[in-house]
């Protein structure tokens, strides 16, 4: 769990919760703004139960569920959360829309819970703007885990959360259908690392890290001019 708080103006802050769900122990993230307590979760694996108890912890208020790609322990949970509350659903890219409708047929291969398929209200593309209260999260298109994979940004607390794209020591696999290794590795370098060396980042799964920490050591993606 990461109950971070970081200034952004006046009286708001992002504020963020990381809640391991699923038996793939997927990070889902709670984000919310201090200020209006508007609150969004960020990959929505599962749990539902678990998640909404954070959510009435916090006395939040729930109002979008945002995706970073439609694997099933980042997705299994947003069509019904999206139905039972009415919220909206913001993400991924579009080209993710074969890996959505899979989710039933993935959730019954792997033991998850019945997952319905869903089309997002809003699919993100590089460049777009995520709005939560008086927050904005920068939307970085990351192909290469899979083609319609987005990462988003809080510059004002260098806060990133980026799925299954990088990880503490590693990066995202790409064997799975339409994945791409290089488009993996150009993401990383050209899109993340961009970003800045002192960024947080929340990963799928496992712990934070920074980007100058994989920048430098993580094996795959290091900089050998590095410092």
């Amino acid at each position: 769990m990461y109950p971070k708080t970081v200034s952004q103006s006046g009286s708001s802050a992002l504020r963020c919760d990381i809640l391991p769900v699923t038996p793939f122990q997927q990070n889902c993230s709670l984000i919310w703004d201090t200020d209006t307590r508007q609150a969004a979760l960020v990959d929505a694996g599962g749990e539902i139960d678990r998640l909404l108890a954070r959510v009435q912890h916090h006395e939040l208020k729930l109002e979008k569920l945002l995706v970073t790609h439609g694997h099933l322990d980042h997705a299994s949970a947003v069509a019904e959360l999206a139905e039972r509350y009415g919220l909206p659903i913001e993400g991924p890219h579009e080209d993710d829309q074969f890996w959505i409708d899979l989710l039933p047929q993935q959730a019954a291969q792997f033991g998850f819970p019945p997952a319905k398929s869903f089309t997002p209200d809003r699919w993100l593309h590089h460049g777009d703007t995520v709005e939560l209260g008086s927050l904005r999260l920068d939307v970085l298109h990351c192909p290469g885990h899979t083609p319609g994979h987005v990462v988003l940004h809080h510059a004002p607390s260098q806060l990133a959360f980026v799925g299954d794209v990088i990880f503490q020591g590693s990066i995202g696999r790409t064997d799975f259908p339409r994945g791409n290794h290089a488009d993996l590795i150009r993401s990383i370098r050209e899109r993340l690392f961009a970003l800045g060396d002192e960024v947080r980042f929340v990963p799928g799964h496992g712990p934070m890290s920074t980007l100058g920490a994989e920048r430098q050591f993580n094996p795959f993606v290091r900089d050998p001019t590095y410092g």
